[in-house]
């Protein structure tokens, strides 16, 4: 498979739903027009990441995964030819979800994925996590390839990651909204890295309430036989401002080291992890809403 060209849509949304969905179609298509063959939105797209206290409003602002807002982005993907990941606030009960469908380049959807680790200390307690993390087989017109999803907090559980590659993912799709600094970039990269898996995250540019841009994409391979030592994984890093970013992704160098490296699935002992799945913890790491 040649390299698999992922936009990063780094955008500030608008103030209504009809110019999010104007605004994501124009740059859909600026995207494409720059050679990406996947277009991916940062989290929330349909509604700027806003999240109404009134229960009212929230249902309200919500859309349901196969209305006309998601499904028209189905509908340019096909016209595109390009894959593309939609996020959206989805219309569910008992209460609305923080969502990605991701649509082939013929305007299938491939992948529904809702946040399992919603922000609980925030606003996102008014959410209904999501059950479990997918991986889906993408066509491209590069060749296919396996993609999971995670959506920012998801990020700071290893396991979020590590299932996805455990379930075959080559790249997985990371939504964001939060200020991305040197603590949460080196968890992406180490994401990358233990899991020797490609990592494209979109973060809303700076003028976003607590957003800073700096959208990022890694491709997991930390050893080249060319070079010595360690090499950094980074593909891409946005700097503040809007614009689209496209991460080129070398997919069959990702799946030639996959194969030799010993990161990964390589030598784990799964048997010996059984605290990690436990629901009973010593009270003393036990912390709920410490970040306000």
């Amino acid at each position: 498979m040649k390299n698999l060209k992922v936009a990063l849509l780094q955008l500030l949304p608008e103030a209504a739903l009809d110019r999010n969905l104007k605004k994501g179609w124009d740059f859909c298509t600026k995207a494409k027009e720059m050679g990406a063959d996947l277009a991916l939105f940062p989290e929330m797209w349909s509604v700027g990441y806003n999240i109404p206290e009134s229960f009212e409003e929230l249902h309200a602002s919500a859309v349901s995964a196969d209305g006309e807002f998601v499904s028209s982005f189905g509908r340019l993907a096909k016209t595109l030819d390009m894959a593309i990941g939609i996020t959206f606030l989805e219309k569910y009960e008992p209460l609305p979800r923080n969502t990605l469908c991701l649509f082939d380049r013929f305007g299938n959807k491939v992948l529904t994925y809702a946040k399992v680790h919603t922000c609980d200390f925030s606003d996102e307690c008014r959410l209904t996590a999501g059950e479990d993390f997918y991986v889906a087989d993408l066509n491209t017109a590069r060749g296919d390839i396996k993609i999971g999803a995670m959506i920012c907090y998801d990020r700071e559980f290893p396991e979020s990651a590590r299932i996805l590659m455990l379930k075959g993912a080559e790249l997985i799709l990371v939504p964001n909204a939060c200020p991305l600094e040197i603590n949460r970039i080196s968890q992406l990269r180490a994401r990358a890295f233990e899991n020797m898996v490609g990592i494209a995250t979109v973060n809303y540019p700076m003028g976003q309430p607590d957003c800073n841009g700096h959208s990022a994409a890694f491709d997991g391979i930390a050893y080249r036989p060319s070079e010595p030592g360690s090499r950094d994984t980074l593909i891409i890093e946005a700097g503040e401002r809007e614009g689209v970013y496209i991460a080129d992704f070398p997919i069959d160098e990702i799946r030639a080291y996959r194969r030799l490296e010993v990161h990964g699935n390589a030598y784990r002992h799964p048997r010996k992890y059984s605290l990690i799945v436990s629901e009973t913890i010593e009270e003393p790491f036990i912390r709920k809403n410490y970040r306000k």
